[in-house]
């Protein structure tokens, strides 16, 4: 066999395996078995003549000749596309962008820059997702989205690895920046620019002996009850702050930042919050910075894969680097 003997229904499938991580997964997303997914993965790679993915405990990996065969199969996906739009007597899909974002990220950043790109390029049509960052990644390398906002954790004070805006093909400048990891080894690699870098914050009730002041020394937070949030994926326990020294005591799980924000409100304990979310605590609620201990960088970076971005893209990054500037 060979790869032109490959069906379209195959290589439809490949892409949703390499965006999801998992059989599992891409066959809820697709409407398919587990097994009906299996045995297109395994018609795909005997028409290549090589393995596409590495088959882990936690998923699967697209190897190398898997990479060609995605690249190939997402640019088959976005031609048949656009001669569905063209039979259908439709626009081409120059003006649409799709964007992911992780949690936090919709609660202020990615609300504001669509607003803001609606009034200064009403053409651009941008169509949204939140996912986890891993999943966000694998998504962008297997082309189903343009752009993502993603979340990092840095420690801070560590040299700068950068000033945002220089590099990467997005304009701009600023205060230097702190060194980050991206948690994808995949190649090619992707291109991404610091949005926001700033120190994680705890929440705490209004009327809590630790409110009064203007920051938390870390020694405090010992013996304090958490609000908390399930951790999924290669995401760590929420909500707790992460420097501590004991045991947390949970009083609470939540995965909604609201809700947790409101179980603070109502003195139901304390709760990690990414400083994006400061500007949106309901009242009772005061956000304060930690001293001491080990300090807590966090980022929201935009990543992509291709470069040059298409203008409708550049665009939406210009957005979402402007509303980034008004929440710092």
């Amino acid at each position: 066999m060979a790869i032109t003997d490959a069906s379209l229904v195959a290589l439809r499938v490949f892409r949703a395996v390499a965006e999801r991580g998992s059989f599992t997964a891409a066959a809820v997303a697709l409407g398919y078995t587990q097994s009906a997914v299996s045995r297109q993965i395994a018609a795909l790679e005997r028409a290549v003549g090589a393995d596409l993915l590495e088959r882990r405990h936690d998923g699967v990996r697209v190897t190398a000749a898997g990479r060609i065969v995605l690249r190939r199969a997402v640019a088959v996906a976005e031609q048949i596309e656009a001669a569905a739009h063209e039979l259908a007597g439709l626009p081409g899909p120059d003006g649409a962008v799709r964007l992911g974002w992780f949690t936090s990220a919709g609660a202020g950043l990615v609300p504001r820059a669509l607003a803001d790109l609606r009034r200064t390029h009403p053409g651009v049509t941008v169509t949204t997702r939140e996912a986890a960052t891993s999943a966000l990644i694998r998504a962008l390398r297997a082309g189903s989205l343009d752009l993502a906002v993603i979340a990092t954790t840095t420690p801070l004070g560590l040299p700068g690895a950068g000033t945002p805006g220089q590099g990467h093909g997005l304009p701009g400048a600023g205060t230097p920046r702190r060194r980050h990891g991206l948690p994808d080894a995949g190649m090619p690699p992707l291109r991404t620019r610091v949005l926001t870098d700033r120190s994680l914050m705890v929440a705490v009730p209004a009327n809590h002996p630790l409110a009064g002041g203007s920051a938390i020394d870390v020694a405090q937070l010992r013996g304090q009850e958490w609000i908390a949030g399930h951790s999924s994926g290669d995401e760590r326990l929420m909500g707790v702050w992460p420097g501590l020294d004991e045991r947390p005591v949970i009083a609470h799980v939540a995965r909604d930042w609201l809700a947790k924000l409101h179980l603070v409100a109502a003195g139901c304990g304390l709760t990690t919050i990414p400083p994006v979310l400061a500007g949106t605590v309901p009242d009772g609620v005061r956000v304060l910075p930690v001293r001491g201990g080990s300090d807590e960088g966090r980022q929201m970076m935009l990543a992509w894969l291709h470069q040059p971005l298409p203008p409708a893209a550049a665009r939406l990054a210009e957005a979402l680097q402007a509303a980034a500037g008004v929440l710092e």
